[in-house]
């Protein structure tokens, strides 16, 4: 199976974002990669990959899992070691996961982020790696000419580049996720599905399926994307919340 722009990945469509369970991540690497792994899960999304070094190599070779996508900030920064991180530990995408709201609340600035992106693309390419952005709420909550920060961003996209959807965080930035994630097409190529009540406290996010948002017509505007499971935080047990997810998404055939 391929993704729409053509980059080999599991016959699984589910991963997990691994901030979810960063403290155990953090105490226990290789441990807590293999305790996903026996939940069902066959890929991962890491966070702030280089931070882990041999022991995510470690975890996720042991584990069995693969790492499709990854978050690390790069954009203005010093890119050939990402890149060449990444591709080492065979990561095809690498997702900047935030740029500060500031920047998101005029046209000129909104378009600086887009060329920085384009040229991080560039030399990603090199790598045989591609780049892409995942948002928040004030990408959503900015809107330029008409349109979401986000969509305007997209326009100045390279073709290559490509976009993560955090569709609970559009919600919370008061667009219908499902609608805005057709609106954006196949350049959206990874889902963050996560639950609850769409407010900006973390900690009222649940497991997938115990929340408010349309889960299922939310993965059927983009049925090919990427959909990885997350919560930014909870006020239960993040790992079990990680457990019940996978179970609903694949009651619902959707894993």
């Amino acid at each position: 199976m391929q993704t729409r722009r053509g980059e080999p990945v599991s016959t699984s469509k589910t991963s997990v974002q691994l901030y979810t369970v960063r403290e155990l991540l953090t105490e226990d690497t290789v441990g807590t990669l293999k305790r996903i792994a026996d939940l069902g899960f066959t890929q991962v999304e890491p966070f702030a990959f280089l931070s882990f070094g041999d022991d995510l190599r470690r975890g996720l070779s042991e584990a069995g899992l693969t790492a499709p996508t990854t978050h690390q900030s790069f954009i203005g920064g010093d890119l050939e070691p990402v890149f060449e991180a990444a591709k080492e530990l065979g990561i095809g995408t690498v997702i900047d996961p935030f740029v500060a709201p500031d920047r998101w609340q005029t046209a000129e600035s909104v378009g600086e982020i887009a060329a920085q992106l384009n040229a991080a693309a560039e030399v990603a390419a090199r790598y045989g790696v591609r780049v892409g952005y995942h948002n928040h709420a004030h990408e959503i909550e900015s809107t330029i000419d008409g349109v979401t920060a986000l969509e305007y961003f997209a326009g100045k996209l390279a073709p290559e580049v490509v976009l993560e959807v955090d569709t609970y965080w559009v919600a919370v930035g008061g667009q219908d996720p499902a609608a805005l994630v057709t609106k954006l097409g196949d350049r959206v190529v990874a889902l963050h599905i996560k639950d609850g009540p769409a407010t900006a406290e973390t900690k009222d996010q649940v497991a997938v399926g115990q929340g408010s948002l349309p889960v299922e017509e939310i993965i059927a505007a983009a049925p090919n994307a990427l959909r990885v499971i997350e919560l930014d935080d909870s006020r239960g047990d993040r790992f079990q919340a990680v457990a019940d997810s996978l179970a609903f998404l694949t009651s619902k055939g959707l894993a």
